[in-house]
């Protein structure tokens, strides 16, 4: 991917403070309408990284463009085309959740483009955040999965073209975490919204994000497909079959080759065929597990 075509390009980030360096040559790109998760434990530099890329904090070291533009310098125009959905909630009690989101709907009317319409109709995206049974109720009286959706409706009122996503699925139930989803997967296939997601549920990154990304003390200790992770790091597949009445199991690094020359071999005859992939969690868990064994090794 080139920089020029990049909705994210950082190259070099570095973040001190004071005698402690947290960021260490971090670099990455996200391309228009991709959804990038970053991912990493606690302390790994993720929300100083977010921070960073949104304007909210100055870095140490490197280059960082975000929509063509430095967010250090990012002024009113540029930020109006980004969306943020923080992991805290901003108390707007009084206000009547439709009120609010048309009040905030207006902010963006004069930045609109005749290939980018803004703002979101509020009926529409009040629908869209499932949050229509609510639309005239006052923000205070909401429960917490209810506020949770309307901090998304805030962060995608202006239809941004980039969307940073702090744990937005935090407090949904089953439901509204798969309508949520939905949500997500159409922003960036219909909207062609880029989007960077942070989040601690593994399974949530594993459906969303066209590409991962694992920071752990500061560097990045990964960076593709959870397919091409997991292929790389977490081991083989486990490839299960039934064959004149006795049952196979072979550990192999490439799944597709393997099962392709299976039916090759032996056709119609193959039954009861299993494959098991490594997952994103164990793939998470591994990279981990090795960074860590680097940082002991080298103290």
């Amino acid at each position: 991917m080139s920089s020029s075509s990049a909705v994210l390009d950082v190259k070099g980030l570095r973040m001190r403070y004071g005698s402690t360096d947290v960021l260490h040559d971090v670099t990455f790109q996200a391309r228009h309408g991709e959804v990038l998760a970053l991912l990493g434990p606690n302390g790994a530099g993720k929300t100083t990284t977010v921070e960073i890329l949104e304007g909210f904090r100055t870095r140490s070291a490197g280059q960082v463009t975000v929509l063509g533009a430095d967010p250090a310098a990012g002024g009113e125009r540029w930020r109006a085309r980004v969306g943020v959905v923080l992991q805290s909630w901003r108390d707007h009690g009084k206000w009547r959740v439709r009120e609010l989101l048309a009040h905030l709907g207006a902010h963006y009317a004069p930045y609109s483009t005749p290939h980018l319409p803004r703002p979101w109709d509020p009926d529409r995206l009040i629908a869209a955040v499932g949050l229509t049974e609510h639309a005239g109720k006052k923000i205070k009286t909401l429960s917490g999965g209810q506020r949770r959706r309307l901090d998304v409706a805030i962060g995608i009122v202006g239809r941004p073209e980039l969307l940073f996503l702090d744990e937005p699925t935090a407090a949904f139930d089953p439901r509204a975490r798969a309508d949520f989803h939905d949500l997500v997967r159409s922003l960036a296939a219909d909207q062609a919204t880029t989007i960077l997601l942070t989040t601690h549920d593994l399974d949530e990154a594993e459906k969303l994000a066209d590409r991962i990304v694992i920071l752990d003390g500061g560097r990045i200790v990964a960076d593709g497909t959870a397919a091409d992770l997991s292929r790389r790091i977490a081991g083989h597949d486990e490839v299960r079959w039934m064959l004149d009445g006795r049952r196979h199991t072979e550990r192999v690094a490439d799944s597709t080759a393997f099962v392709r020359e299976l039916f090759g071999r032996y056709g119609g005859a193959v039954e009861e065929l299993d494959i098991q992939r490594a997952s994103l969690e164990q793939t998470y868990l591994a990279l981990v597990r090795r960074a860590e064994t680097r940082e002991e090794t080298h103290r």
